[in-house]
């Protein structure tokens, strides 16, 4: 079996080149087109932590996601394909979750890191305590059969970044 990382990467690089994505890596995203992006990571972290398990507790993003769109006060439009997201992961089970979960979350870990500090606000989303922790709570349990759900969970997000690039 191919390992995860490697069975991810085409689609991970694809989300790294969107063009929503990249204007929010340059820093180049207004307060209302971040709004509309913190929007659909609520609806994606809230879906996650309200139906499934997180293999840590200190993976809890909602209400640091609300904190953000709070401080920006900006009412957010709502983004269809993270709703289609939302419903597609109500339907699955706690392990086909796991994959979204370490997508979604290893994400906000990682590139989050480098985000930071690019967008409006604090950036609340993406700050953690115990990283070392939390990675290692999702390496305990990461397997290299997600890559289909992970790759899904890809073409989920790219759809977002389409949808979010058209609004603006």
């Amino acid at each position: 079996m191919i390992p995860l990382k490697e069975a991810i990467a085409e689609k991970h690089a694809l989300a790294e080149k969107m063009p929503f994505n990249q204007k929010m890596f340059k820093g180049e995203l207004s307060p209302a087109q971040y709004a509309n992006f913190l929007k659909t990571q609520w609806d994606i972290f809230n879906t996650l932590e309200t139906n499934f398990s997180l293999p840590h507790q200190g993976f809890e993003r909602s209400n640091a996601i609300q904190s953000d769109l709070d401080e920006l006060g900006i009412a957010p439009q709502s983004v269809s394909a993270a709703e289609n997201y939302t419903v597609f992961l109500k339907r699955l089970s706690q392990e086909d979750a796991n994959a979204h979960i370490y997508l979604n979350y290893m994400a906000l870990l990682f590139g989050g890191q480098l985000m930071k500090t690019k967008v409006p606000g604090l950036g609340k989303m993406y700050s953690f305590e115990q990283v070392p922790e939390l990675v290692a709570s999702i390496r305990h349990i990461q397997k290299d059969s997600w890559a289909g759900q992970a790759n899904l969970g890809f073409d989920f997000i790219i759809e977002i970044f389409k949808e979010l690039d058209n609004l603006n």
